[in-house]
């Protein structure tokens, strides 16, 4: 039972630790900065995906197992999916998130900004370099993308 507290524990450090710079992120970092594909060129936007670029190291010869997470920010109408693509070989992440049509606005007074994307991610071993992967969302029309960095080191 300590076990499962103390694990618990970590897991809820690991997802703080992560969050907190994006909750408490200033409001003028959340314009998106990749572009949109050229097709969504025409199409207004009401919504964007907050670029908080994660960023994991993990050992060459250890699976290690996290969460890539991120906000959409503003209105939309219509559902919103997120993933996780261009991962290193034998990665994966399980499924993607579904953002059902609403809102999710900055805090007015502090500026925080909740996190509605949680993606698992599971990080295979691999030779030691740095990768960079999509963490990406759309809503069949708009495709916005925020990078994510996985650093393969001995010196995490």
């Amino acid at each position: 039972m300590k076990k499962s507290h103390r694990k618990a524990g970590l897991l809820v450090g690991l997802a703080s630790a992560v969050a907190l710079p994006l909750i408490g992120a200033a409001p003028a970092s959340a314009a998106p900065t990749a572009a949109a594909p050229p097709d969504s060129a025409t199409t207004s936007a009401t919504w964007s995906l907050f670029q908080g670029h994660n960023q994991y190291c993990a050992r060459p010869n250890r699976l290690t197992r996290t969460y890539a997470i991120g906000a959409v920010e503003g209105t939309w109408s219509s559902p919103i999916t997120a993933g996780l693509r261009k991962l290193p070989p034998g990665s994966t992440s399980d499924g993607v998130a579904t953002l059902a049509p609403g809102t999710n606005e900055r805090d007015p007074e502090d500026g925080g900004l909740a996190i509605n994307i949680w993606l698992q991610l599971s990080i295979a071993p691999a030779p030691t370099g740095t990768y960079t992967a999509e963490l990406y969302a759309t809503d069949g029309k708009v495709t916005q993308t925020d990078r994510v960095t996985i650093k393969i080191s001995e010196d995490c």
